[in-house]
This record gives C-alpha cells, sequence and structure tokens, in this order.
C-alpha cells in the first residue's frame, strides 16, 4: 500500500515562531516526530510519503498517489484536520487517525475509517493485523503503555530539513507528578519510561549523519522524570558523543522546577550542550498549586529556583496560567511582578483550561462548569471552563497582562534582566550564515522600522560592550519579541 502521511497545518500561536521563522528563512520550528515514528512502524516495503502541511502542500498529485492517509495531530490542528480530512476523502482514500487530537475527540470525525489511538506502538500491529485478514475495526485502543526501548527510531529520510529551525527527538514518556490540568499523564502515564542511552545516541547519529547541525528539542513532558538514569547513563553518552565535533550540538528540553534543587544534574546537562529549559512554574500564588496539585512547585521559592537554573548556565523559558479558582483579580499584577524579576524572557501566559482525560475536565463537568472545546493554543485568550472571578474579568486582566509583558518597552527590560544576570557556559559561538542572516535581518526590520527600534539598538550596543558573547542571545530575543507581539496582535486577546 501506498501510504500518505499527513501533519494538518497549526495556525499561528505562541510556539509557532511563525514570525520569527521568517528572519532565518525556515518554515516550521519543529517536524512531526509522531508521523516519523509511524513511518517507521509501518510494513517496510509500503512506499511512504510524508506531507507536513505547516511546510509544503497537500497537492492532488500526492492524493492520487496514495492509497490511504495516516493523520495525526493535536487539538490545536483541529480546523486544518477536519478540512484535509474532507479532501482525502472527496479524493477516495482510506484514512487512518491518531494522535492527541483523535484520542480525546474521535466521536467528531465521522469521516475518518480507522482509529488507531493512545500509543500506536500497542495500537498499529493490531489494526495492521486485521487489515491483512480484511477486517479492521474502526477504533483500536489500549488503556497500557508500551515499551519505547522497542520504538524504532523516526524515519528521517521522509524529512526535509531545510524548512525546519529545530529537530526532535525523544527520550521517555510520562511523568511522576499529577497536576489536575495536565493530561500528559492520561495519555503517558505517571511511571517515566526511558529508552536506553544506545538507542538516543543511535538517533542523534541518524540527525548527524544527514548533515544536521541545529538545535535538537527533547520533547520529554519531563525530561528529569528518571534523574538516576540521566546522571549515571543518558547525560554521559550525551557529553561523549559531543566530544571531537568542530561544532557542539545545542539541546533544549522541558522539566520540573525541581531540576533547581540538582546542581551537579544541572551541571552535566549544561556540559553535554543544554542551554535552555522550559518549565511549567504556573503561578506564584501558593493556594492556586494547592488546588491544581503542583506539588513539586509548592514550598519553595520558585524566583530563586528560576535564578539558580539561570546561574548555572540554562535559560529558563516558563509556563504561566491565571484563572484558577483560588485566582483574584490581583494575580494579573503578581504575574507581572513574577515574570519581570525573573528575567524569563520566553513566558507563555495562557488562561486555565480543562483538557479531556484531565482530573480537572472531570470536576469542571460535575460541577456544570465546561462551556466547549479547548483550542488547544495556549495563549489566544480562551478557555472551555467557567471561571469563578467571571469571564469578562479574567480576560480583561489577562488581556492588560499580555499587553504588558509584550510591549517593548517590558519586554526588552526583562531580556536585560536575563542578559546581566546569565551565566553563559564557556563554550564557543559559531557565527554561521543563518545567525548572519538573523542579525542583518532583524537590524533592518526592527532597527529601522520597528516601533521598538530605540529599544532593540539599547539593548544590542548595551550586549555588544558588557556581554559580548551573548549578542546571538540578543538577537534572537528580539526576534521572538517581535513574533510574541504579533501573536497577542493577532488573537482573541487583542
Amino acid at each position: 500500500m501506498r501510504i500518505l502521511l499527513i501533519y494538518p497545518k497549526y495556525p499561528e500561536t505562541f510556539w509557532s515562531f511563525k514570525h520569527a521563522l521568517k528572519f532565518i528563512r525556515k518554515k516550521a520550528a519543529f517536524p512531526p516526530l509522531g508521523l516519523l515514528t509511524i513511518g517507521a512502524l509501518l510494513p517496510e516495503d509500503w512506499p511512504k510519503r510524508l506531507v507536513d502541511m505547516n511546510v509544503t502542500k497537500l497537492t492532488n498529485r500526492d492524493l492520487s498517489w496514495a492509497d490511504c492517509a495516516f493523520i495525526g495531530g493535536m487539538s490545536v490542528q483541529r480546523a486544518s484536520a477536519h478540512e484535509t480530512i474532507a479532501r482525502c476523502k472527496r479524493a477516495g482514500l482510506k484514512i487512518i487517525a491518531g494522535g492527541p487530537l483523535f484520542t480525546s475527540e474521535y466521536a467528531q470525525f465521522d469521516e475518518v475509517d480507522h482509529f488507531v489511538l493512545n500509543e500506536a506502538e500497542l495500537t498499529l500491529p493490531l489494526f495492521l493485523a486485521d487489515l491483512e485478514k480484511g477486517c479492521p475495526r474502526r477504533i483500536y485502543e489500549t488503556s497500557e503503555f508500551c515499551d519505547i526501548q522497542k520504538t524504532p527510531p523516526p524515519m528521517w529520510e521522509m524529512l526535509d530539513f531545510k524548512h525546519y529551525a529545530s529537530m526532535s527527538l525523544q527520550f521517555s514518556r510520562g511523568c511522576p507528578f499529577n497536576c489536575d490540568f495536565c493530561n500528559v499523564t492520561a495519555l503517558f502515564g505517571h511511571r517515566p519510561r526511558i529508552k536506553t542511552g544506545d538507542q538516543v545516541i543511535s538517533e542523534l547519529n541518524g540527525l548527524y549523519d544527514k548533515g544536521w547541525r541545529g538545535q535538537v528539542f527533547f520533547v520529554d513532558d519531563n525530561f528529569i522524570g528518571n534523574k538516576a538514569y540521566l546522571k549515571t547513563d543518558l547525560i554521559p553518552s550525551i557529553i561523549q558523543w559531543q566530544k571531537g565535533k568542530k561544532k557542539k550540538i545545542p539541546f533544549f528540553t522541558e522539566a520540573s522546577i525541581n531540576l533547581a534543587d540538582d546542581r551537579p544534574l544541572m551541571d552535566m546537562m549544561v556540559e553535554a550542550g543544554f542551554d535552555t529549559v522550559f518549565i511549567g512554574i504556573e503561578t506564584p500564588n501558593e493556594e492556586s498549586l494547592i488546588e491544581c496539585n503542583k506539588q513539586q512547585n509548592r514550598n519553595r521559592d520558585l524566583l530563586e529556583s528560576v535564578k539558580i537554573m539561570q546561574h548555572s548556565g540554562l535559560q529558563v523559558q516558563g509556563g504561566f496560567i491565571v484563572g484558577f479558582d483560588n485566582d483574584t483579580p490581583s494575580i494579573f499584577q503578581r504575574q507581572i511582578e513574577f515574570i519581570q524579576k525573573s528575567g524569563i524572557v520566553t513566558a507563555m501566559v495562557g488562561i486555565l483550561n480543562a483538557p479531556p482525560g484531565t482530573r480537572l475536565y472531570e470536576r469542571m463537568k460535575k460541577e456544570g462548569r465546561l462551556i466547549g472545546l479547548i483550542s488547544g493554543d495556549n495563549v489566544d485568550g480562551t478557555t472551555n471552563i467557567s471561571p469563578k472571578m467571571g469571564l469578562d474579568t479574567l480576560r480583561e486582566g489577562y488581556r492588560n497582562m499580555i499587553q504588558h509583558l509584550y510591549s517593548p518597552r517590558h519586554y526588552y527590560k526583562r531580556a536585560m534582566t536575563f542578559l546581566r544576570e546569565y551565566e553563559m557556559p564557556k563554550k564557543r559561538i559559531h557565527l554561521d550564515f543563518q545567525r548572519l542572516i538573523a542579525a542583518f535581518r532583524s537590524s533592518i526590520r526592527l532597527g529601522l522600522f520597528g516601533k521598538e527600534r530605540f529599544q532593540y539598538w539599547k539593548i544590542l550596543f548595551w550586549t555588544l560592550f558588557c556581554r559580548p558573547r551573548l549578542v546571538p542571545l540578543a538577537i534572537t530575543f528580539a526576534i521572538y519579541g517581535h513574533h510574541f507581539r504579533k501573536i497577542s496582535k493577532l488573537s482573541n486577546i487583542s
């Protein structure tokens, strides 16, 4: 069978970096790692073609070539998924769908022929076996979790690397914590399942051998779920892998804030090439942390934890939420003050939502407070629950907070706070063509014609004279700020 693997288009969002990617002539931040892995799980002799609609168009020629379409995606891709399914149906293709969107909302997609849900390592073989016998069921699902040490490496050969700003790898699935708004544990469980160090190195070699020299994102929802294995196996293996390479590959990932409690692990991660980590900080309001069962964030100085990671050489990106039942209208100013003091330049602030499968969803359903589907867009100012402070109050406070945080004056001030305090690892900065063209384009677009031109040149010259090794980072921040302001104006919060 000829298989068309289709990744629907996602709208302009905080994490799409669409407006930032233009500065480096890229079309998407990350590749569709799930579909690349699905490709490796399908029979080897089946011809396969990947269409990532975020970097290329789905053509009639693609549709006429294929026998069936495998479609994956997340909630934020819902609209494009519906349109894509309709096109495939009109073309007469059998449609197989899976991934987070379809796992939680399969009842909304009548035109899909077969759903391969949950972890495909378990459900896809069942579907393929029934397909071979001529009696495939419509829905394949499981409550079990797979052994990811048996997961094959992604089919990198299907990918056109030139379109992407970063590549993605996965080391683990699952998280030991139980935050009630997060559906990670519903999808992947509480026990972190890990790949071996040899597996990860093999996947890194696959990327490196195909010429990739840029960033690599470890997509784990909590990279440090198994600290012992990181310290004794994975991180030492990556450190050894990096040795002898002219250009050290930079890594970034997501982790829980208790990473700040383990200085040896942070030092090892920095030595291995990790320079950025996303942390779910959520809120400085202790009562709201209790409410959402964010145990790992409680009874600690959150600001100090951020500073510890920054001083160790890790740039902290932060996730924040407003709209908890214990939030009052004062939360908006408290969030602003925390974020500004922290120097967290990339601060994703969203309104609380209840994804299907979470404890929060069940509680809101029981209380009659659900008001629709989640959009999947973290910063569009929407929510699917009725907040206690009132929807109008919540949206107005949120709108004012976002406008404050991403106004040029306050955004650049926050970036300056970070650049003053950040302890950058001692490593050589490679001024490759991509960095040079980003610097040139930003100097024209932002430095000459942007509303933030005063702040742009101020931060650039300060960094040049005071911390010259951080100039590439200062330029990156300026470009990110341009994207974030564009997103806030396009969304429902404007």
